[in-house]
């Protein structure tokens, strides 16, 4: 086994510490770092829902599948190696989705970014560990980026969005991945030990942490897209909405440590359902009230997903093997509740226009505005409606916009009450997708009930 510092960390180590650990916790983010710019790539690639979702799930995927294939091959991977390695493509790759020129491309690159990332994830416990000093403060440090990297990643790609553009998020990845692999170039690492099988509890902690993840797909994707692209949040309003769940996730990691494994896991499951349940449940278009939700989503993970992950990490049976395990398990999830909401939601949105659209007619049809301009706007709403990309909501206000609402109060009036009963319908039209979200939370409590506090 490699030597450790075991001395106070000087200041040219702890600058290589956190550049390790901000290039991991920007892998993690990177799972759902995009789901603010969602508007922006349609304007920018002319797709749908289901096509932008392959932004996301590409990424999870491939660092999914190459994770788990560590997990079964990478057992002769030199950690120091395989991070840099991971580092090198992450940040090329980077900078290959700042440049995309079309959706294919993007998603190409990003699928890059995944075969990095699942690298730089894999092999970074042991450079953590080697760091720090041990096992378990680089585990402990490994856990704490990775559960901050995955609930900041819709803010910091909210903010970047709003102020630069959606090709800034992958901008600002490309140097963090940089710097973070010149740092890596003599840093010590731990050498595993020979590995002896997991424990079974860190298999049902596996199994827990994939429909844990599964169920913050309705946080981190289906919330963002209400906000953003129904309700018309801009992204940066629509980030200050969602940093209620990093926020909720910081507050409640002092509450887990006092707590059981199992409490701990079984507690934010049933938070993080409630929270998803509420999202389902929105008696009205409110940005208080999914921040609220939100807060419970967040607290949930708080609770559940630190104590999860140090009985994933299972050190006896090898850092690089029990890391890769737990990044697959995580991003399986991912993938898996992807695959499933992504349909799901579109066919809700589908029937909820056409719900919408018979509502707003008839207040059209009621509306104190001229039938000679009435009709117009009918025909007009109807051509917005099937020329709008399948799942994508169409602008309605631009044949109100046509037929004077800037000047007569009238028709500005109808604008606005069919504007409204379209954004109810739609928001009803998540209710499914959040539904199935809060299910796969309920789900992990059964394998977190065989969970014990670890050694």
């Amino acid at each position: 086994m490699s030597a450790c510092w075991s001395g106070p960390l000087p200041d040219r180590r702890a600058l290589l510490i956190a550049a390790v650990a901000a290039s991991v916790g920007v892998a993690f983010a990177d799972s759902s770092i995009v789901v603010l710019a969602l508007p922006d790539l349609y304007g920018a690639f002319g797709t749908t829902i289901v096509g932008v979702s392959w932004v996301i799930t590409s990424y999870n995927l491939v660092v999914a599948v190459v994770a788990a294939a560590l997990a079964l091959f990478g057992r002769g991977l030199d950690p120091r190696r395989g991070a840099r390695i991971g580092l090198a493509l992450f940040a090329a790759a980077s900078v290959g989705c700042a440049a995309a020129w079309d959706l294919p491309a993007l998603i190409a690159f990003r699928c890059v970014q995944g075969l990095g990332a699942a690298l730089l994830l894999a092999a970074s416990l042991s450079l953590l560990g080697g760091l720090r000093g041990s096992r378990a403060k680089g585990a402990a440090l490994w856990t704490t980026v990775a559960v901050l990297g995955a609930a900041l990643g819709p803010v910091l790609g909210g903010v970047l969005t709003q102020l630069f553009d959606w090709r800034a998020i992958f901008v600002v990845q490309a140097p963090v991945a940089a710097v973070a692999l010149l740092a890596t170039g003599g840093a010590t690492v731990l050498a595993d030990e020979r590995p002896r099988r997991r424990s079974r509890g860190a298999l049902a902690a596996d199994a827990a942490l994939g429909l844990v993840f599964a169920a913050l797909v309705g946080a981190l994707f289906l919330a963002v897209l209400l906000v953003i692209t129904v309700w018309g949040l801009e992204p940066i309003t629509g980030a200050l909405v969602v940093s209620a769940l990093p926020a909720a996730t910081l507050a409640a990691r002092p509450l887990q440590r006092g707590l059981s494994t199992p409490v701990a896991v079984v507690g934010g499951a049933l938070l993080l359902a409630a929270g998803l349940a509420s999202l389902a449940l929105l008696p009205r278009v409110s940005d208080a009230l999914v921040a609220v939700s939100l807060a419970f989503c967040g607290a949930g993970i708080g609770l559940a997903v630190p104590p999860l992950t140090r009985l994933s990490l299972d050190a006896e049976a090898g850092l690089v093997r029990s890391g890769s395990i737990t990044v697959a398990a995580r991003h399986a999830g991912l993938v898996a509740a992807l695959a499933l909401v992504a349909p799901l939601l579109t066919h809700s949105l589908d029937h909820a226009g056409e719900r919408a659209l018979l509502g707003g007619t008839k207040e059209i049809l009621d509306a104190n505005i001229p039938i000679r301009k009435k009709v117009p706007i009918a025909l007009a709403l109807r051509d917005a409606l099937q020329n709008a990309p399948k799942g994508e909501v169409p602008d309605l206000g631009k044949p109100f916009d046509d037929a004077g609402a800037r000047t007569n109060e009238h028709v500005r009036a109808a604008r606005d009450d069919l504007v409204t009963t379209l954004e109810a319908a739609l928001t009803r039209g998540f209710r499914p997708a959040f539904g199935l979200a809060a299910l796969f939370a309920l789900l992990s409590v059964v394998p977190a009930v065989r969970l014990r506090r670890p050694a």
